[in-house]
């Protein structure tokens, strides 16, 4: 039994095979990924969604925290565009933020010439923040400039400036301008740019 095979469906015949070898492996692949990514992550633990806070990218975090809110877990978010669930080591350390013995807890004060902190409540720190700020404002607040034979109003104070962080998201950033701006703020400015 003889057969005369032509080049044309000998590649043929030998691109179908080969399809054919190779259609179980990317369809096995395939079928693992999709599996991974069906692999529940949430703990029996209060789990959340967050962004990293480190630098300005935006990778999504799953942070699981105990009763009490500390966090006890960090995992990088698999449906997070930016990062796909790959976190660097910073990222991964996260948990040190809340975690560390030497983070502060209290409002620390050292008043103007003291060589010591003292400790002060929030309700105090939010109080003395906000009078500085009126009290800025009030003293170098200009409503108008003359500009040529006349004046334009700029309701401004360039007494104080706005730093925005990386850690913010575009509506803390949003929210954030609108107040600086409703102070009369001009100086605005990003950690990342600098």
């Amino acid at each position: 039994m003889s057969h005369n095979l032509t080049r044309r469906q000998f590649i043929q015949a030998s691109a179908l095979a080969t399809g054919g070898l190779l259609l179980p492996a990317v369809t096995e692949t395939t079928l693992a990924a999709d599996e991974i990514r069906k692999i529940p992550l949430h703990k029996k633990i209060g789990e959340a969604h967050t962004i990293c806070p480190y630098c300005s990218c935006g990778c999504g975090l799953l942070v699981a925290t105990d009763e009490k809110g500390h966090i006890t877990n960090v995992e990088g978010d698999p449906d997070n565009p930016v990062n796909r669930g790959i976190l660097c080591p910073k990222a991964i350390a996260v948990n040190q933020l809340s975690n560390s013995p030497l983070r502060l807890g209290k409002v620390r004060y050292r008043a103007p010439g003291a060589t010591e902190f003292e400790e002060k409540s929030w309700d105090w720190a939010i109080e003395q923040i906000a009078r500085r700020i009126k009290q800025t404002r009030d003293e170098s607040f200009v409503r108008t400039v003359p500009v040529g034979d006349k004046n334009v109003t700029v309701n401004r104070t360039e007494a104080m400036a706005f730093l925005g962080g990386a850690a913010n998201n575009s509506e803390d950033c949003y929210l954030a301008t609108k107040f600086a701006r409703s102070l009369g703020i001009v100086y605005l400015e990003h950690q990342a740019r600098l």
